[in-house]
């Protein structure tokens, strides 16, 4: 499985919205090479997900996981490996949550980002078998941030407050202790 190149911000690809796949391309063998290449590549970034703008295709596909021993968000709660075609998310609260976030296409920079702590998510899976469960907590930011990629957006748009931009070593020094405490509150509150 090869690692494909990772877009940065300033490539068109992601700030268009991608297409809905059918069942039958979804299926085609390209397509599940593809699925399995871009699973790849998120692991070989250590990311906690990637979307298919984010490796140059735009199409409605994106991978989700979180494992305990990711150097980048070890205070995240586990996600086993998801992937999510055609994804479609429903907020279930008004209520929202302060999510400092970075990207994969965004290199070092991080912002604080308002997101749900409660939604529905209704997709495929790789194999096209429907999906509709509910993410609460910190893994529903997870779910958001990657779900945008495949609208065209970049958590940056959704930085309301641009003092809160900072590179990854400053943000570690300066805010990283203050998110992790509420972001342990959030997930003790939910369990996710």
């Amino acid at each position: 499985m090869p690692i494909l190149k990772i877009a940065t911000l300033g490539e068109p690809v992601l700030r268009q919205r991608s297409r809905e796949l059918t069942l039958d391309e979804l299926k085609a063998p390209a397509t599940q090479a593809f699925i399995d290449d871009l699973i790849a590549t998120m692991r070989d970034a250590d990311g906690a997900g990637l979307a298919a703008p984010q490796v140059m295709n735009p199409i409605r596909v994106c991978a989700i996981e979180v494992k305990g021993n990711n150097p980048r968000y070890p205070y995240k709660p586990p996600i086993p490996l998801t992937v999510l075609v055609n994804p479609v998310l429903t907020p279930l609260t008004d209520e929202q949550f302060d999510n400092e976030e970075g990207c994969l296409s965004v290199v070092d920079l991080r912002g604080q980002v308002k997101r749900f702590t409660w939604i529905r998510v209704q997709a495929w899976d790789r194999h096209g078998t429907p999906l509709d469960y509910e993410v609460k907590g910190l893994s529903a930011g997870t779910y958001q941030h990657e779900v945008d990629h495949l609208d065209g957006k970049v958590f940056v748009d959704r930085v309301t407050d641009p003092s809160t931009f900072a590179t990854w070593k400053n943000w570690e020094r300066h805010r990283k202790a203050a998110f992790v405490e509420r972001a342990t509150a959030l997930v003790q509150r939910y369990g996710q």
